[in-house]
């Protein structure tokens, strides 16, 4: 049995469970709001713990680049950066270089070679910065550096994403560790259902401390994106936390539980929310549409977040049209809190074994079919 993860329900292929880190217990399903560069955007720490936020994430790239982990590591870590004193998950950076394909200059069985987007030099990552890097900034949760390709490319690519994430992977294996500091193993393969399988089995192989599903969100269609985790999730460890790399609108954030996930991470809440738009049971409200001019409602029924609990939708679009700052704030903390809320109501479902209902109940009041699941 894993010290690192416990399963405390289950409901079909559902879970919910507890994970350990060095900061404190998460309790899953959990979401992860995006912290790239040591900051939600908008938001200070005492608001994301008012919001229900158990563990947030930060990047390797963009920290590396700016301040630099070393600065991080002499102001005393992560955590004492930016003020926060639960858990931190830190990407590795994987995405950011793969992502951006302009930037891309060369990719080799020892790393990548890429240009920085902060002053166009080349820069290089391998396996032994990208975890060195995550040791020095100290967070709860380092992942591997890996490579994820778009959708769409042809299968040699994902054949050669394998093979070097599982070569990455097994070298960083081992490597020095923040005190605590857990390392989570990315598989890859996209909709290719034969390589994720060998992608995982010779990730769980090497026994992390836990496993993402990466490699999907990336611009496939969401049903076999969807087909792809129902089929994934059963094969990683049952006594292992079970990641999906980028998923946050509230349809889908659903459907992944449903499916045996138990954390997942997106800018989608307040990158929604800084373009003026509301996440809310009745679906996404765009905020500047004239039908808000005189709407008296909050954003969502009884929802206890700052801008439901005292302001109008009225007055959101009024700030949101003028471009003050108030409003872009106030929507990301709705949107924070009716994802965490979404979630938390979820892991309920779970631990009274009625997220079938539950599902389908939820996608219905947001207007979304019920996908179907083995």
């Amino acid at each position: 049995m894993s010290e690192v993860f416990t399963v405390t329900a289950v409901d079909g292929a559902a879970r919910a469970g507890i994970l350990r880190t060095a900061h404190g217990e998460v309790r899953t399903p959990a979401f992860m709001p995006v912290g790239t560069k040591a900051t939600v955007k908008a938001l200070d720490p005492q608001e994301l713990r008012a919001l229900g936020t158990q563990i947030v994430l930060g990047n390797a790239y963009h920290l590396h680049f700016r301040p630099g982990e070393e600065l991080v590591a002499e102001l005393g870590g992560l955590h004492a950066f930016m003020g926060w004193d639960g858990p931190i998950l830190t990407d590795s950076g994987g995405f950011q270089v793969f992502s951006l394909r302009d930037t891309l200059l060369e990719a080799d069985d020892d790393g990548v070679t890429f240009r920085s987007i902060y002053d166009g030099r080349p820069a290089r990552f391998t396996p032994e910065l990208a975890a060195r890097i995550q040791e020095r900034l100290g967070s709860d949760v380092a992942m591997c550096l890996d490579i994820c390709p778009p959708a769409g490319v042809p299968r040699r690519e994902l054949e050669q994403a394998v093979r070097r994430t599982t070569l990455w992977a097994r070298r960083q294996r081992d490597l020095p560790r923040a005190p605590g500091q857990l390392r989570f193993a990315i598989s890859q393969g996209g909709l290719d259902a034969e390589l994720r399988r060998q992608s995982i089995e010779e990730l769980v192989e090497l026994d992390f401390d836990g496993y993402a599903i990466g490699g999907l969100s990336v611009g496939e269609e969401r049903g076999p994106m969807f087909d792809a985790v129902e089929a994934a999730a059963p094969l990683l460890p049952a006594d292992r936390p079970r990641y999906f790399m980028g998923i946050g609108d509230p349809e889908g954030i659903v459907e992944v539980i449903a499916r045996g996930i138990d954390v997942f991470d997106c800018v989608l809440p307040t990158r929604t929310a800084r373009t003026g738009s509301a996440l809310t049971w009745e679906g996404r409200l765009n905020l500047r549409n004239a039908r808000f001019a005189r709407d008296a409602r909050p954003l969502d029924e009884g929802c206890a977040c700052p801008a439901c609990t005292r302001f109008t939708r009225a007055y959101l679009r009024h700030l949101v049209n003028q471009r003050e700052i108030l409003g872009l704030r106030l929507l990301s903390l709705h949107n924070l809190r009716f994802t965490s809320d979404l979630v938390a109501a979820a892991r309920n479902a779970i631990e009274r074994g009625q997220l079938a209902s539950f599902r389908e109940e939820a996608l219905a009041r947001l207007g979304s079919p019920t996908l179907k699941t083995t």
